[in-house]
């Protein structure tokens, strides 16, 4: 099923008092396609909980409309919208097994114990809890709990799942398993989904699209490669991954940083000749060599701090009139570390840098 927010405004606070009134989503306007799984990313307060919760029905819109494919869903209760919601705290019945905080909601809706069973017996095989029906919450791990949590969800056949920062009570490394347990759940069954984090990696290993907010807006949505390649504004750049920020001036074919010139694709920022750039570069997207005879090198730097990460090292160059560069190398195991204090020359391969488009 096809969801559509077209204009939506949620506002917070007392129309006799217009100083307590708190704007939380300004005029939001999305798509997300049957089978989509799209991503609300933003910091906190930045408006996608309140966002996802009038997608579920439980705040009721300001203004604008709600459409789940082409029923405008507006004034229908969260009970009538089909639509299912993960919560960040699992809401485990603790006086019921785990078989009957599954089954909850089929007996509500008065299913025979024949159906029951066999809906139950998909639902445990899919997510991983056969065996476990009749243990009890207290005797589950948090990634057994939450997968009860999802069970719960799917078992009554939504057309559309609702995440609520549902893996942020896990350790990280059961945090990083469960999201691909959950993916791959959801492409597998291609329900449409909402997915609220505000951990840009969870996002960006899950996601067919990410949005990302801001003080209630998006700044910009698209795949997670577009968003961590191509960001639109200085926020977004910052916000997605590490990132280093280079001040240049443009010229017909691209930018110039500290006379050195580099062809970057222009047409979308509506800079002209002469404009000053914002550019960005990734910290992988550097390259450093060691060099003996710093006079031969266009672009020195000096390593101020070398850190083993295991896959990868990160340093800190320092380079005359630019700011501390961050760069990250892959596989130190295959070369050498460089040691803080040499001297590198610093690259920035074709492709790697990008301009943003100036504030408005």
């Amino acid at each position: 099923m096809e969801l559509r927010l077209h204009d939506l405004v949620k506002e917070f606070g007392s129309y006799d008092e217009p100083s307590s009134r708190v704007v939380a989503v300004d005029r939001v306007t999305l798509r997300v396609e049957e089978g989509e799984l799209v991503t609300l990313l933003g910091p906190s307060g930045c408006g996608k909980t309140t966002l996802l919760r009038m997608i579920a029905g439980f705040e009721d819109p300001t203004q604008g409309d709600i459409f789940f494919g082409e029923r405008r869903v507006n004034d229908v209760p969260p009970n009538g919208r089909n639509a299912t919601m993960v919560f960040q705290s699992y809401a485990i019945f603790p006086h019921l097994d785990v078989f009957e905080n599954i089954a909850f909601g089929l007996r509500l809706k008065r299913l025979s114990d024949m159906d029951i069973e066999e809906r139950m017996t998909k639902v445990l095989e899919l997510t991983g809890l056969l065996g476990l029906e009749r243990r009890q919450p207290n005797q589950l791990s948090g990634g057994q709990q939450q997968r009860v949590a999802l069970a719960r969800a799917i078992i009554m056949e939504p057309q559309m799942l609702l995440f609520d920062e549902p893996l942020s009570n896990l350790d990280a490394k059961l945090r990083e398993q469960m999201r691909i347990e959950l993916r791959a759940l959801q492409q597998r069954l291609h329900i449409t989904s909402v997915y609220v984090t505000h951990d840009q990696s969870e996002a960006m290993s899950i996601s067919d699209r990410v949005v990302v907010m801001r003080e209630g807006r998006v700044e910009q949505e698209g795949t997670p490669l577009e968003l961590y390649g191509r960001p639109k504004n200085h926020f977004v750049a910052e916000f997605i991954g590490k990132v280093n920020f280079l001040e240049g001036q443009v010229f017909a074919g691209g930018v110039e940083i500290q006379g050195r010139r580099f062809t970057v694709d222009l047409k979308e920022t509506g800079l002209r000749e002469g404009d000053r750039a914002e550019c960005t570069i990734r910290p992988e997207g550097i390259r450093i060599v060691e060099v003996a005879n710093t006079e031969q090198a266009p672009f020195v730097g000096t390593v101020r701090r070398a850190t083993f990460l295991g896959s990868v090292v990160e340093y800190e160059v320092s380079v005359e009139g630019l700011s501390p560069l961050l760069v990250q190398t892959s596989n130190p195991l295959e070369g050498r570390i460089h040691k803080v204090g040499s001297s590198v020359r610093v690259d920035f391969p074709p492709g790697t840098l990008h301009v943003l488009a100036p504030q408005s």
